[in-house]
């Protein structure tokens, strides 16, 4: 069982201890995460009917770094740069900016990635990011909230079955790949940080 100065995120060994300079840097680490996140909707690798991206894997990767907190202010101030109409979105502005956008066909995995990065960063502020079978649990707990509540939404949309098939089944390989790499890398990175 990890102890609590074990389960602190990866990314609280770089925080200064000054509360003003540490505030400061965790709203230059949210905004840089939002960059981040905002790159990795606009890498895109066609596949079929659908545009795959990095985003999922960036979620899951920067809730793991920053814990629950920074991670889940991160993804929720992502979500509100995009719904103010900020071009951060995988397919705006060519499909719409804003609150338009999220209500889409996208909507639910969006609010999919408030719930992926809560239960990554939840794993990581307990120290799970160390093992690769307690961490690999977290991902694809996170990874099946995420894609449930794309699926719920888009089934609404569209119906079940066309929801299933265009907004499941082509992302379910590529998204193991990604989460393996996310598996795999942050208990690397921690055994390297020693």
């Amino acid at each position: 069982m990890a102890t609590a100065s074990l389960a602190k995120p990866f990314i609280s060994s770089i925080l200064p201890q000054d509360r003003t300079a540490r505030i400061a840097m965790q709203i230059a680490l949210a905004l840089a995460g939002t960059l981040l996140l905002t790159l990795s909707a606009k890498t895109k690798v066609v596949l079929g009917p659908v545009d795959m991206n990095l985003q999922t894997m960036t979620v899951m990767a920067l809730a793991a770094a920053f814990g629950l907190r920074l991670g889940l202010a991160t993804v929720l101030l992502y979500l509100v740069e995009g719904a103010a109409g900020f071009p951060v979105f995988q397919s705006s502005p060519e499909k719409g900016v804003g609150l338009l956008y999220m209500m889409g066909t996208t909507g639910g995995y969006l609010a999919g990635f408030v719930v992926m990065a809560a239960i990554v960063g939840w794993a990581s502020d307990r120290g799970w990011g160390r093992s690769i079978v307690l961490f690999g649990a977290a991902l694809v707990t996170a990874e099946v909230a995420m894609m449930a509540l794309g699926f719920g939404w888009l089934a609404l949309l569209i119906g079940a079955e066309q929801a299933w098939t265009f907004g499941v089944v082509p992302f379910i390989v590529p998204d193991a790949i990604k989460l393996a790499i996310v598996a795999l890398g942050v208990p690397a990175l921690w055994r390297l940080r020693g």
